[in-house]
């Protein structure tokens, strides 16, 4: 009996991530509420779980939520990334190939190893009812400044977290257009394959 009820329990836990992923979206238009400590730290722990090369964590995360530290990275922003200031908090994940599995063919695995702890911190700021938004467009140099960051770490992506909202004042007319609707995903058939490379996977 024991055994039933805690199949029926994994059964809902696994049926909360895939609502978690069938729900989450990248939107911009933001409501500068603020976040509490509470789901900082959720979010912490959820990409601290995350797997990694030999569990080498090479990981950081800097959550910048005071008004102070906020400024500084929003001013590492470009125009195109104006709606991110409406942030409630942007999170800095920076890491260095030496924390990680560096393999004889180039394969540096910080950086994926660091993809990985962002998908699970995406989901689990879902499940919480906040966006969780990664951006590719800043100045690092800035943003190392700004958060005490060392030079030989890399600022591999920012977060902009907030609450999704309906002010589309700082947004492009593209940006306006793609909150509308989940932007189309490829086929399955176009990069996902089984047993050989153009295989279809059935």
């Amino acid at each position: 009996m024991l055994i039933a009820a805690s199949i029926v329990t994994r059964i809902g836990e696994l049926t909360e991530v895939a609502e978690a992923i069938r729900v989450r979206r990248a939107h911009r238009m933001l409501i500068p509420q603020p976040i509490g400590n509470e789901h900082m730290r959720a979010l912490a722990e959820a990409a601290m779980l995350s797997a990694s090369c030999f569990n080498n964590q090479p990981w950081n995360f800097v959550f910048c939520s005071s008004k102070e530290s906020l400024d500084g990275i929003k001013n590492a922003l470009p125009k195109g990334n104006a709606w991110a200031t409406r942030a409630s908090a942007i999170i800095i994940v920076a890491s260095k190939a030496e924390d990680d599995c560096r393999l004889s063919d180039r394969r540096e695995y910080h950086l994926f190893d660091c993809g990985l702890a962002v998908g699970q911190l995406l989901l689990r700021a879902t499940d919480l009812g906040f966006v969780a938004h990664p951006i590719a467009g800043y100045d690092p140099g800035k943003v190392r400044l700004a958060a005490g960051i060392p030079d030989e770490y890399i600022v591999v992506a920012l977060i902009v977290c907030g609450y999704h909202g309906t002010d589309d004042s700082l947004l492009s007319n593209q940006q306006r257009e793609s909150e509308k609707s989940r932007p189309a995903r490829k086929a399955l058939g176009d990069n996902f394959h089984r047993d050989r490379w153009g295989a279809p996977l059935g």
